[in-house]
């Protein structure tokens, strides 16, 4: 890894790092009952889950920068950051994207949880309403760090995958790598979701598992889209835009 890479992985760590102090507060209101089950503080089980969150956002960050390079995916406005060079610049011709994806994908969203939410356990809405993370912490964490772990690390490693496993080595990467990766990373991201929901219900259906998994995967696509074609901060900007559309609906 050469000197540049490192800035930035840095930088992209530094920046990931601000998600994962956000939800420290969340974790406590949480974790409290269990700490107490397990006669552990909640200090300390806030600690081990922030140095879990901090390994695998190094572990992304690492992967992220390995393998973008290699199948043309990039973060022009942190790489901009990290080279001295201008950030504005960068960052303009993501505006207007992120703006479009973020507001189509926020309403997409609403309407989503609308037509599911009737078909759901009583207790798991219950429990949703309770466990609710602030929405600084969802902008902040599902903005950008979510952003880093999976478009920026899962998705970038898949595309090289599915590249070096179709295609000859040298050969111009096609599309279909780049699509194959987003939907593969958005349904795994929504996948990872369904323990904790489990954990929510006394009463698994269909409809809580379609809502889990097409829930957190569909803005996913967006994202993965926006990634591939603009860059890793607008995928980021449409991801904290969508964001602040729900909570201003809910």
């Amino acid at each position: 890894m050469d000197v540049k890479a490192f800035q930035l992985g840095k930088i992209l760590f530094c920046t990931g790092f601000l998600g994962v102090i956000s939800i420290i507060p969340f974790v406590s209101t949480l974790l409290g009952p269990h700490s107490v089950q397990l006669d552990i503080p909640i200090y300390l089980l806030t600690l081990l889950m922030v140095i879990q969150s901090s390994f695998m956002l190094v572990l992304m960050v690492f992967i992220g920068v390995i393998f973008s390079r290699k199948v043309g995916l990039f973060a022009p406005v942190f790489a901009a950051y990290a080279e001295g060079g201008n950030i504005y610049h960068a960052l303009k011709p993501q505006f207007i994207p992120a703006l479009i994806g973020g507001v189509l994908g926020g309403l997409f969203l609403l309407c989503f949880m609308e037509i599911v939410v009737g078909n759901l356990p009583q207790d798991f809405i219950q429990a949703g309403e309770k466990l609710t993370p602030p929405w600084y912490a969802k902008v902040v964490y599902g903005g950008i760090t979510e952003e880093i772990l999976i478009r920026w690390g899962l998705m970038s490693f898949i595309t090289w995958c599915c590249y070096r496993l179709t295609q000859a080595k040298e050969t111009v990467i096609q599309p279909y790598n780049y699509i194959f990766a987003i939907v593969i990373s958005a349904f795994l991201f929504g996948i990872g979701h369904l323990p904790v929901a489990f954990a929510l219900t006394s009463e698994v259906n269909s409809a809580l598992i379609f809502y889990i998994i097409f829930g957190n995967a569909g803005f996913g696509f967006v994202a993965g889209y926006l990634y591939w074609k603009r860059g890793l901060e607008c995928a980021m900007l449409a991801h904290i835009i969508a964001h602040l559309i729900i909570t201003s609906f809910l």
